[in-house]
């Protein structure tokens, strides 16, 4: 058995991506790039993809509650990471938090290649 005090490190960073619109491959893409956040020493974040499991993204209210949460839980990170080739209306509200709140925001373009803002 695995001891687990003896693992290194790893920062919780938030995955910033879109979901609405081609659901289907909006979910792979936050998958993988989840994945590369892990191998990259991080423990990624993306209640995006958990919410949906039992919430309506169609209710107003109820994305609006899951929009809350993500902030919530976006702000237990250290850092977070935007998949920037398209920005939604849901990343929007949560890059303009994160920013108000000094959190570092780092932006990747679709091959997951570090990127300059937007």
């Amino acid at each position: 058995m695995t001891n687990t005090t003896d693992r290194q490190y790893r920062p919780l960073v938030y995955i910033c991506s879109p979901y609405s619109g081609d659901t289907e491959a909006n979910v792979k893409k936050a998958r993988d790039f989840c994945r590369f956040a892990l191998d990259h020493g991080q423990i990624p974040l993306a209640p995006h993809l958990m919410f949906p499991q039992f919430m309506k993204e169609a209710d107003p209210a109820e994305r609006d509650l899951a929009i809350f949460m993500d902030i919530v839980l976006m702000g237990k990170c250290s850092e977070v990471w935007v998949l920037s080739e398209r920005i939604s209306e849901g990343m929007e509200i949560e890059i303009t938090k994160a920013k108000q709140r000094r959190q570092k925001v780092r932006y990747f373009n679709s091959r997951f290649e570090e990127v300059e803002q937007g």
